[in-house]
């Protein structure tokens, strides 16, 4: 996320921006706004800003940042437990949840993040457990020598033994380590906390910049939610095969150094095309959950919409486009195009599969490194 994509809030931008390029960067600052103030946005802007502004590859890390994936940018944020979580809730189980989360409502606000992954009936919070995934976190050395940044969003939502695990480091943080703390009731952040780090308060967003973020978006209906309104996503899996990436691909591209029929996959993902029972491809599914999906598209191609200097010559894009996916499924779905490049299963397995007559878990489900949320189209009539 880049500083011209938040809306409003200049002033801020400039502080942050001037700082940093005069190296005064404070190793510990708190953001103090109201919901819809764009904080958020605004603390991953400038992550992003302080991680590849300063960078040897400034391409590779904006691509990584973009999709929440540097190895240098951390986040705490409050949890609870789910039907998949059932015990030791910390922010590394649901990062998936909350890439897709910051990526279709960054200014989104606690209840959004607790609906988004289905516990709205509960209360998140930031327990010693995660404060314990911090520390271990942040003493390790930097991935790529740089600055290493913890975004904690929602401190006031810390218990308390979680505040006195992490007060220390936040008040002596390793070399080069920054902590953002984000809070919408500065109160409820413990004062010990609050002392050492830099306030800075978001106003609400001026109207103007307001009416010029409306401007350059299609008009909608005024009952338009973009939380409820159906929409269709489109995901792309990034991947390549026979051949040995450079590290930096690691968070970005999955690499399969054995050998894959493409040609075979090809097919295979277009089996996927149309309505059939996912059944197979779900984790833990909830209680009533429905398992007839309609793919409007799946395929594989030649990668040429996303690359970088450390890319391999060759990759691939399985691109897959649904109004609706099951936890996990086109990690399952490409795990079984995996399976079927390698020569471990055939076409008509994966006909057989998608019958959903067969209640076994479908054993293969690809690394989430290749994963990328590429493009949402929400149903909505135009003013």
């Amino acid at each position: 996320m880049l500083f011209n994509q938040i809306i409003g809030q200049e002033h801020i931008k400039k502080h942050l921006i001037t700082s940093a390029e005069n190296g005064r960067i404070p190793h510990a600052q708190l953001f103090v706004g109201k919901e819809g103030c764009g904080t958020l946005p605004m603390a991953i802007a400038y992550a992003q800003f302080l991680l590849c502004n300063f960078s040897d590859n400034v391409d590779a890390c904006n691509l990584k940042c973009n999709k929440l994936q540097h190895p240098d940018l951390h986040f705490a944020f409050p949890v609870t437990t789910n039907d998949s979580v059932k015990k030791h809730a910390v922010s590394n189980l649901f990062l998936e949840d909350w890439r897709d989360f910051i990526a279709t409502q960054p200014y989104g606000s606690l209840f959004n993040w607790l609906q988004h992954i289905g516990v709205e009936n509960k209360q998140g919070l930031i327990g010693v457990d995660e404060a314990e995934a911090v520390v271990k976190k942040l003493k390790l050395k930097s991935y790529e020598g740089g600055f290493k940044v913890m975004i904690i969003w929602l401190p006031e939502k810390m218990n308390q033994a979680c505040s006195n695990k992490l007060l220390k480091m936040i008040e002596v943080p390793p070399s080069k380590t920054l902590f953002i703390l984000i809070t919408e009731n500065e109160e409820g952040v413990i004062g010990t906390i609050r002392s050492r780090a830099q306030l800075i308060k978001f106003p609400f967003i001026d109207n103007k910049a307001l009416k010029d973020a409306l401007l350059k978006i299609e008009g909608i209906d005024k009952k338009f939610s973009i939380i409820n309104a159906p929409k269709t996503k489109e995901y792309i899996y990034l991947f390549s095969y026979d051949e040995k990436c450079h590290p930096f691909c690691a968070p970005l591209i999955s690499s399969f150094q054995e050998h894959l029929d493409i040609e075979l996959m090809k097919s295979g993902a277009l089996l996927f095309e149309g309505t059939h029972n996912f059944k197979q491809y779900c984790t833990k599914p909830k209680p009533g959950a429905v398992f007839e999906r309609k793919i409007l598209e799946s395929r594989i191609i030649e990668n040429t919409m996303y690359s970088a200097s450390f890319f391999p010559v060759t990759s691939y894009a399985f691109i897959i486009r649904s109004k609706g996916f099951l936890r996990y499924q086109v990690r399952l779905i490409m795990g079984q195009l995996l399976s079927l490049g390698r020569g471990e299963i055939s076409l008509d397995d994966i006909r057989e599969s998608l019958k959903g007559t067969n209640n076994r878990p479908l054993r293969h489900i690809a690394p989430a490194s290749g994963l990328i949320l590429n493009k949402i189209e929400f149903e909505q009539n135009p003013i």
